[in-house]
């Protein structure tokens, strides 16, 4: 008898084991700012996208060095006691920061839409998450998260980072 509850005890245990090992989910992983970076960055799309971006940064560092002779031309000025002179190189100083401003900010926006026209093909995007569902499924993933989209993901294993494996695929 004792034995029979016993066995009985050992098989609840292992049917109970079993329904809870079902319930364990797989999630994997795809880094998607590194399969774009890897994918774009031998593209004609890219070398444009960096050639802008250089030629923007030469531009602002330019103005920005023209802003500081500027300034101290106005304090040169200042110490020797001539105010209209440095009152009127304050104006241009506000007026070409403000320029710099305007531009740096624009260049950035200019930046990001280039950058997101890049990204965001849709012949790109589809084959992408076909891969990525290939990968997944291969692998026996349910789930797949990239965690530039989500901040709520705080840790994951390296083991469950398919990114590698997507960025062979995308190169076949």
């Amino acid at each position: 008898m004792k034995k029979l509850v016993l066995l009985l005890a050992l098989m609840v245990c292992g049917l109970v084991g079993n329904v809870f090992a079902e319930q364990i989910t797989k999630f994997a992983v795809v880094d998607t700012d590194r399969v774009y970076k890897v994918f774009f960055n031998n593209s004609q799309a890219m070398r444009n996208y960096e050639a802008k971006k250089s030629s923007f940064q030469a531009e602002i560092t330019r103005l920005t060095n023209e802003l500081q002779d500027l300034k101290t031309r106005k304090s040169e000025y200042a110490v020797a006691g001539k105010n209209a002179e440095a009152e009127k190189l304050q104006e241009e100083i506000n007026t070409k920061a403000q320029n710099l401003r305007d531009y740096t900010a624009s260049k950035n926006a200019e930046l990001k839409r280039l950058k997101s026209s890049m990204e965001s093909s849709d012949a790109f995007y589809k084959r992408l998450y076909r891969i990525i569902g290939s990968v997944a499924e291969q692998e026996g993933y349910c789930m797949v998260l990239s965690p530039q989209q989500n901040n709520s993901i705080l840790w994951y294993s390296d083991s469950v980072d398919i990114t590698d494996k997507v960025i062979t695929q995308l190169r076949k």
